[in-house]
């Protein structure tokens, strides 16, 4: 069949290698078959999948994805979120697949893509008050060239903002105090030993803030020299941050207001934002172990959605299983027995 259509078209003054692409195949395929004899057996009729949505559940998809609540998060962001509340209606990729045919695949939010981040030295840590990674960013104020510092410590092992300051200046001293603070605010005895990793401005080597470190028995961690992706955990919390939708269009007017909103920021990044290193949980829920039994319950409900629907899963249900450890700045195996191998 597909060769006499071929040969009509080419008849009617279509190039063969058009007439060949309308129907499938090459020109040469066209030619092998010719040579041989061979007629054309491809099964034409497309059957539907067993495992595809219906077009009620693909309408419910893109209703959900287009409400208030949702139509700035990304479907790894909503799925969890659904499955919290006890539904399941399909994976992240059924997701995609629907919006990217409704022509709404795009960036979802403030963000843009995210990129990859090199790291030095590696630290682990299977608890909160282990490792804390900070630094310190701008927030523009009303006056042109003049801005408002945010001083911003993170435990690395829930993400959970431990402490933050806005000050009108950078300063080591400013910092040891917003540090002794921190260390204050999350009860700690004398004797707990913490990392606290950072990058190498002047506020995080300067002698107070170092003196500080030192008399709390803290642990000094630098990045590079000249490479801010060393501090991945930090940058990664400021370009939440400076994305998020409610963050102000306009600069500060004042201190006060610059102040008022972080706290209102680090309110809702600590209790409400789901975050993606965490498997969507929130940092307070890892921070106090409570995302040990919201991921077993998770898990529950895709097995059970697996048990109505055991054609639409090809394989295991996702992964929720509880990650005990955190890597900061993680070691290529390979890569480091090279540089061994070298240095002997």
């Amino acid at each position: 069949m597909a060769i006499d259509s071929i040969t009509k078209a080419i008849i009617g003054g279509a190039r063969q290698r058009k007439a060949c692409e309308v129907v499938g195949i090459t020109s040469r395929t066209l030619q092998h078959w010719r040579k041989i004899g061979l007629i054309d057996r491809r099964n034409t009729v497309k059957k539907e999948p067993a495992n595809k949505l219906s077009e009620q559940e693909r309408d419910v998809i893109l209703t959900i994805c287009n409400n208030k609540e949702f139509r700035s998060q990304s479907p790894k962001q909503i799925v969890p979120t659904l499955a919290d509340r006890g539904f399941f209606i399909a994976s992240e990729s059924s997701f995609y697949r629907i919006l990217r045919k409704a022509d709404q695949l795009h960036h979802r939010g403030r963000s843009a893509k995210p990129n990859k981040t090199a790291r030095p030295e590696p630290y682990l840590a299977d608890g909160p008050n282990q490792i804390w990674s900070w630094d310190i960013t701008y927030l523009a104020s009303n006056v042109k060239g003049v801005f408002f510092y945010l001083y911003l410590f993170m435990d690395i092992y829930s993400r959970k903002i431990v402490g933050w300051e806005v000050y009108e200046k950078e300063s080591s001293e400013q910092a040891a105090d917003v540090l002794r603070k921190t260390r204050f605010s999350e009860a700690l005895s004398m004797n707990h030993q913490v990392v606290l990793h950072s990058d190498n401005g002047s506020p995080m080597k300067g002698a107070t803030m170092l003196a500080t470190m030192q008399k709390l028995g803290i642990i000094p961690s630098f990045s590079r020299p000249s490479v801010s992706n060393d501090n991945p955990f930090s940058e990664s919390l400021f370009k939440t941050l400076k994305y998020v939708p409610t963050y102000p269009s306009k600069p500060f007017e004042s201190l006060d207001e610059a102040r008022q909103w972080v706290s209102q920021f680090a309110d809702w990044y600590n209790h409400s934002h789901r975050h993606s290193g965490l498997k969507f949980v929130t940092p307070v829920q890892r921070h106090t172990g409570e995302d040990v039994m919201i991921l077993k319950r998770r898990k529950s409900v895709y097995e059970e959605a697996k048990n109505r629907h055991p054609e639409r899963w090809s394989g295991k249900t996702r992964n929720w299983n509880h990650e005990p450890i955190v890597k900061l700045n993680p070691v290529n195996e390979q890569t480091h027995n090279v540089e061994l191998e070298k240095a002997a």
